[in-house]
């Protein structure tokens, strides 16, 4: 699985030191099309923290803003990979529309859930994403605090 992720990786600019922005950037424009990145208020216990809905003409990634910035920002990268590595868009659309049949929903939406494959590889690959983007260090705690995302000083 890390082979695979670090494969789709290759020919995609991950900065040094890693920024979200320029990321994303790269995203949307390797698949030609904007990617937005918003808040999503009020989900309930039991819904994802994220969730990518691919519209016609652009991709919109919806994160929980109310946990910590390290957390939302790998949130959004979690669901970036999906869409890099092509997963379908949409898994969580009933905790969005709670009113409807959810089946309704992603047959309207044209869309399907993530099998627990799809979620450990797009899990891997954010990782190795922002890994990518975190300069070596020999120092233990510079490492330490590159992964809490404390830039270096």
């Amino acid at each position: 699985m890390r082979r695979r992720a670090e494969r789709r990786l290759r020919g995609i600019r991950v900065p040094h030191p890693f920024d979200l922005d320029v990321f994303s950037a790269e995203v949307a424009a390797r698949r030609g099309r904007p990617l937005h990145r918003r808040p999503l208020l009020g989900l309930s216990a039991g819904a994802p923290c994220g969730l990518w809905l691919g519209g016609p003409s652009a991709d919109y990634v919806f994160y929980d803003p109310g946990t910590s910035p390290l957390h939302a920002e790998h949130i959004v990268l979690h669901e970036i990979a999906h869409i890099l590595c092509g997963h379908s868009a949409g898994p969580g659309l009933a905790h969005l529309f709670p009113d409807l049949d959810p089946a309704l929903v992603a047959r309207a939406l044209g869309r399907s859930g993530h099998t627990t494959a799809d979620e450990r590889e797009a899990e891997m690959l954010a990782s190795l994403i922002r890994t990518a983007g975190t300069p070596e260090t020999d120092d233990p705690l510079g490492r330490f605090a590159a992964a809490l995302g404390v830039p270096p000083s």
